[in-house]
Order: C-alpha cells, then sequence, then structure tokens
C-alpha cells in the first residue's frame, strides 16, 4: 500500500502513522500538515502544506498513492475560527477528493474521519442514531455546518467514482490521556459544570479505538460510512462519579452566558455544540462496523474508567510532558557526533 494521510500534526494523525508502520503491508507513508509529526516516525515523509491542500493533486501524481486518509477535520470548534473552519474542512476536502478524483489518479480507497457532532443533539433525537439517520433539526454551529457540507462532497465524490472504496468514521465524544477536547478539559476541573435539571447519556470512544478504527479501515477494505464508539451509554453524573469530581450546576436558561465566565477565566470553553450535549445528550448504534469485522477494546463504561484511572494516576505521581521535535530526534538518530552503544 502507498498512503498519503493528511493531519499528521495532530495526535491521531501522527498516532495512526506509527501504526501503519509497523504493517509489511504498508510501503510508503506521505504526511501532510502545515504542523509537524507530534509523535516520533521512522518511515513516514512529511510534507509542510497549507490547509487547503491545494498542492494534493501534484502529490498523487508524484507518489502515487493508492490510499488517502484524511486525519485533518476539526471537530473542536474552540480551536479555530469559523473562517478557518471551513478553509480546513470543506475547501480541504473538496481538494483532498479532487486530487483523488483526478485523470489518471491511483487513488483506490478513501478514508475519512469524523464526527457524530454532525447528528446534533436536541429533545427530538432517537435514543440511537443509525448511520442512515438524518439529525432531527437543521444545524446551529459553524462546525457542525462544516461536517455536513463536508457529509455531502464525501457523498458525491463516492457516488461519481464507484472504482474508489470510501469509508467514513463518525467518531463519538473521545477521552484518552493524551487528548484535550472540551469533555476532556471539562473532566480536569476541580468540578465539573452540569446544566440543572439534565443529566444527558453519553457515549465515549477511547483513544485507542480511534485509531484501531482508523487503521483497520486503512489496510481493508470497508466502503460506507460507520458510527464508532464504545458500547453502552452512560449518565452525565455517573461519568463526574466515576472519574471522581463534583458537579456546578449552570442555569438551564440563558446557559450559555453562565457558560462565559469559564472561558474568561482561563477554565473551559463550552461551544453552543457542548452545551447542547450536556442538556440532550447523544447516542449511536455501533453494529454497523462491528458487523464489518472490527472488535472494539473498550466500551463506554471501559473507557471512562480507563480516562479516571490516568487522570488519578497523573495526580498521585504528577507527570512531565514530552514534547517531540523532529529535529532534536533527528539528531539523536543520526548525528555521527551521538556515541552509539557498542561502538
Amino acid at each position: 500500500m502507498r498512503i498519503l494521510l493528511t493531519g499528521i500534526g495532530t495526535y491521531f494523525g501522527s498516532r495512526l502513522a506509527q501504526t501503519l508502520e509497523t504493517d509489511p503491508a504498508v510501503d510508503l507513508i506521505v504526511a501532510l500538515d502545515t504542523r509537524e509529526p507530534v509523535l516520533p516516525l521512522e518511515q513516514t515523509e512529511y510534507v509542510r502544506a497549507d490547509s487547503s491542500f491545494s498542492i494534493l493533486e501534484r502529490i498523487v501524481k508524484a507518489t502515487r498513492v493508492d490510499t488517502i486518509v484524511h486525519t485533518h477535520l476539526i471537530v473542536d470548534s474552540t480551536k479555530d475560527s469559523g473562517k478557518a473552519l471551513h478553509e480546513i474542512n470543506v475547501i480541504g476536502t473538496m481538494n483532498l477528493l479532487a486530487a483523488a478524483g483526478a485523470a489518471g489518479s491511483t487513488v483506490r480507497k478513501v478514508v475519512l474521519k469524523s464526527s457524530t457532532l454532525g447528528y446534533g443533539s436536541n429533545y427530538e433525537d432517537p435514543y440511537f442514531f443509525r448511520e442512515t439517520m438524518r439529525r432531527t433539526r437543521p444545524p446551529r454551529t459553524r462546525v457542525e455546518r462544516s461536517l455536513l457540507e463536508v457529509a455531502g462532497v464525501v457523498g458525491d465524490f463516492a457516488e461519481d467514482n464507484p472504482h474508489v472504496t470510501v469509508t467514513k468514521l463518525r467518531f463519538a465524544n473521545v477521552l484518552g490521556e493524551h487528548l484535550d477536547t472540551p469533555l476532556a478539559r471539562m473532566l480536569r476541573l476541580p468540578a465539573v459544570p452540569e446544566i440543572f435539571g439534565f443529566d444527558p447519556r453519553l457515549q465515549f470512544v477511547h483513544e485507542d479505538d480511534v485509531t484501531g478504527a482508523l487503521a483497520y479501515a486503512t489496510l481493508r477494505d470497508v466502503p460506507g460510512v460507520f458510527n464508532v464508539a464504545g458500547d453502552g451509554t452512560m449518565p452525565w453524573s455517573e461519568v463526574c462519579t466515576v472519574v471522581g469530581k463534583r458537579r456546578v450546576p449552570l442555569p438551564p436558561v440563558l446557559t450559555g452566558l453562565a457558560a462565559e465566565p469559564l472561558r474568561l477565566f482561563g477554565l473551559v470553553d463550552l461551544p453552543p455544540e457542548v452545551l447542547a450535549l450536556l442538556r440532550y445528550g447523544r447516542g449511536v448504534d455501533t453494529t454497523a462496523l462491528q458487523e464489518a469485522g472490527y472488535r472494539y477494546e473498550y466500551t463506554t463504561a471501559g473507557t471512562v474508567d480507563a480516562f479516571a484511572k490516568a487522570l488519578r494516576l497523573q495526580t498521585t505521581v504528577g507527570q512531565t510532558e514530552y514534547r517531540y521535535e523532529r529535529d532534536v530526534e533527528n539528531f539523536f538518530r543520526h548525528s555521527p557526533a551521538v556515541v552509539r552503544d557498542g561502538s
């Protein structure tokens, strides 16, 4: 396999590259991002590119890749502006698919990392969303609108290019000791926000299963759209109990205004899509990916428990953060100035 991977500057992009490097079926990994890899990589070739990936068609032709894995979609609206969201999510995906479908393209597989945010969250929602279901209300947030635009673009591409295997993975709320998501940031606070009168059921996926599902879809042919989440749901109150945090209620009216001091004091930013989740929750059906052969390592409860254990360990022994720097690591690996064992 010859793979083009976007989003190498993210944790999951780098971790997926690490996983793919160990597979004997993978001959080449070319990785794109505006930022360098955040984990050490041995064989992956990094190319710095703008967020719209306008150079993609040239790279596809030059490297003759057969697989494109797109992990670069932004699903945390606290990280980028509305303009950046559209540029990266929509324009970047359109350029990627244009390169994949260009005349003479060698691409035969496209894997896209997306989010269950596309389903929305409101009181009319079903108990579980299946992949064939649509959201019950129009999108009201910029990140949800961009994800729906991407879904439309990907659907059109799959229909126009039946010779390409297109896999779209919609991931639920991700938890892991290495991640900085809105819900993870909330659960690391001394007291966790909730909305008074609401105790939504939530679903989580462990960071190991995110990498596992992406690798599974990359190395096998599993066309279609798949929800990715640990089995089961948990009430927000139970999640906080397992993590060992007390809860602080926000008012059910003018909730966004009441949450603003949390952002101003640098504690946590709660955008509208997160507040909707804290009010109504969300559950998704996960049988389709399991029927396609993927086996989860963690349930939702197992994911929360693993996060809680990691959080307690960090609190007890402390943690020195390691930041991967490619030039420094290349010095240690390749410089003749470094004395090797046995030399």
